[in-house]
């Protein structure tokens, strides 16, 4: 091998592994109030890809994540955090995760985290029953998936 085609090679493989040390891992803040809505998630929808995680700060107390029944890929553990406590949780399948704040999820705190863009499991997230403000608010979030 000539000696600018192992400069080049190395290059390239720095570069690789360079970006994938480099994850774009997201944090999400659980708030009493966000502009003139109460009881959210600073942010409704993220994408991040498979071995990334996301951060949910507990800006604000008597929050919590818990990952809804029916709402995460096939063979996803329960996720629940515990209340008023920074949590985070590192995607290792892909699909589409959904969650909510515990006690608040009649007000509209809820969730979904698209993983490797993947959505298979889309399907299976619109049979979610959400109550209250919360069913007001999912399918417009649910089509922006």
């Amino acid at each position: 091998m000539n000696k600018s085609l192992i400069k080049i090679l190395t290059s390239f493989f720095l570069i690789i592994f360079a970006s994938n040390s480099m994850a774009a891992d997201e944090t999400i803040e659980m708030l009493n109030k966000s502009g003139n809505e109460i009881m959210v998630y600073s942010k409704k929808v993220v994408r991040v890809d498979v071995g990334e995680t996301v951060f949910w700060k507990a800006t604000d107390k008597g929050h919590n994540v818990e990952f809804i029944k029916g709402g995460v890929p096939e063979g996803v553990d329960k996720f629940k955090s515990k209340f008023n406590q920074d949590t985070e949780y590192t995607f290792t399948v892909p699909g589409i995760y959904a969650y909510w704040c515990t006690p608040h999820k009649n007000m509209g705190m809820i969730g979904f985290v698209v993983v490797g863009g993947d959505k298979s499991n889309l399907e299976n997230i619109k049979k979610i029953r959400f109550s209250a403000k919360s069913k007001k608010i999912a399918p417009d979030l649910i089509n922006s998936l």
